[in-house]
């Protein structure tokens, strides 16, 4: 007679099926467990097995005794006659298997394997979930928030769950439980505290996945997004290049009336986004990432170190720099430059300053006076020290400076360092003694003065004019 599946054989089939736990491991995970329970009544040395019926589910314990002529250890000994009580066919040597009642002890059993058991399920949902979302890192997916917990939003992504932690958020949204909620997996991690599905609508590239969404162009690789700065919820600045001739790259992501760009922005809780078109030309690139300032010009303070100075109109400053300095801050970020923005003014009068301060300088040397200390600052010469080493002749040279001038200027100033040891560019000698003076490195090779905007070699300045960047 063909025996009657139990219930839990159903049910282990169904698990085969979706979840892919074999029987087998369920068995044995069912037998280990009785055979514990059973451990905790017979003591730690006693021998003891379990098996379980595949079809009925009925299980069965077992006490495994060596039959011996003389017992030593009744734990794990049993005699002839004890065994053949027993199975009349035991014989000397061989384990005897005595059947013990589990009545008592299978329900313990059966707990303790339906814990492990639910262990192992979850283990298995783990895996597959983690197998799944993995690939799908820097996706865009929609969820309904869960439950908030302290900063943290759990959203419901349907087959798992998911955390959006607080830096990953914009800081002026708030959101409330069910509410439908879009972001991008920004990373998969498989941690001993088990799986964890993290979101962000705060990284770039969330604000680079709604562009190729709402911009065709950019997920047919015909404009590309170069580079992106961004404080999320306030400002961001997107670099883009264009592939092609016949592309605007900037008007394309703006579209018809600004139709693409303003869904986006209503997406990122009215984020500001500022489109600059991607250039090669450095101070020409930094002059349109200032946007929505239009600097004047960009000058070249260190190249080494990448630091610039930006020049904008007077009543653009405050543009320029940005609220609380955001503005500089996400330029900067963007270019890889450290810059200082001034205005039209402070410039000027910057300017006007250093050049008072030479001239005054300059007009102690003999020989010298206003007009030709203007046209000496005109070519650079804005210290005395670069005065002095000049020949006549290179001096002639300039415009308005004749030959018997020009040696008593450089006499004149040879003289003039020669009568204050240790001068160092200011109106201030040293207040040291001439013998000591003589004696100091920094007398021996004077520090040259920093020189004048004009004459700075390598600087380099930027308009927001092209053609004008050309010349």
């Amino acid at each position: 007679m063909e025996k009657q599946k139990s219930e839990l054989s159903l049910v282990l089939e169904q698990l085969e099926r979706e979840k892919n736990i074999k029987r087998e491991d369920v068995f044995k995970t069912i037998t280990d467990s009785l055979v514990s329970a059973l451990r905790k009544y017979f003591g730690k040395t006693a021998q003891l097995t379990a098996t379980i019926d595949p079809d009925t589910a009925e299980m069965r314990g077992f006490l495994v005794k060596k039959v011996v002529e003389e017992v030593y250890t009744p734990d794990i000994e049993i005699t002839l006659e004890e065994a053949q009580a027993f199975s009349p066919e035991a014989k000397l040597g061989e384990d005897l298997s005595i059947p013990v009642d589990i009545k008592d002890f299978s329900r313990i059993a059966a707990q303790t394997a339906k814990q492990v058991l639910i262990q192992k399920i979850r283990e298995i949902e783990k895996v597959k979930i983690f197998e799944e979302f993995k690939p799908r890192e820097g996706e865009v997916v929609t969820g309904l928030v869960h439950h908030v917990a302290g900063r943290d939003i759990f959203v419901d992504l349907g087959k798992t769950e998911a955390i959006l932690p607080f830096s990953e958020q914009i800081r002026r949204e708030h959101y409330t439980v069910n509410q439908r909620i879009r972001a991008i997996i920004h990373r998969v991690d498989k941690e001993n505290k088990g799986l964890q599905i993290v979101l962000s609508r705060a990284s770039n590239a969330f604000l680079k996945s709604l562009f190729e969404a709402e911009v065709p162009e950019i997920a047919e690789k015909v404009i590309e997004i170069v580079n992106v700065a961004r404080e999320p919820g306030f400002r961001a600045k997107v670099v883009v290049r264009s592939n092609s001739t016949k592309v605007d790259p900037v008007g394309a992501c703006v579209g018809i009336r600004g139709s693409r760009i303003r869904v986006i922005m209503t997406e990122l809780a009215g984020e500001k986004i500022d489109l600059i078109p991607y250039n090669e030309e450095t101070l020409y690139f930094i002059a349109k990432a200032f946007s929505p300032a239009t600097p004047t010009s960009v000058k070249v303070l260190d190249k080494e170190n990448k630091r610039a100075l930006v020049i904008v109109p007077d009543d653009q400053l405050a543009i320029a720099i940005g609220r609380e300095g955001q503005n500089i801050r996400l330029v900067s970020r963007l270019t890889g430059w450290d810059l200082e923005v001034k205005s039209e003014g402070q410039k000027f009068e910057e300017t006007r300053k250093t050049t008072e301060l030479v001239t005054n300088e300059l007009l102690k040397v003999d020989g010298i006076g206003n007009k030709v200390a203007e046209t000496l600052i005109a070519m650079g010469i804005d210290s005395i020290q670069k005065l002095s080493v000049l020949t006549a002749d290179q001096l002639s040279s300039f415009q308005g400076i004749g030959p018997k001038t020009a040696q008593k200027m450089v006499d004149g100033a040879k003289q003039f360092l020669a009568d204050n040891p240790g001068y160092d560019g200011t109106s201030r000698p040293a207040e040291k003694p001439a013998a000591e003076a003589k004696e100091s490195p920094a007398a021996e090779q004077p520090a040259p003065a920093e020189p004048t905007p004009a004459a700075k070699e390598g600087s380099t300045e930027a308009s927001n004019d092209p053609e004008k960047n050309k010349e």
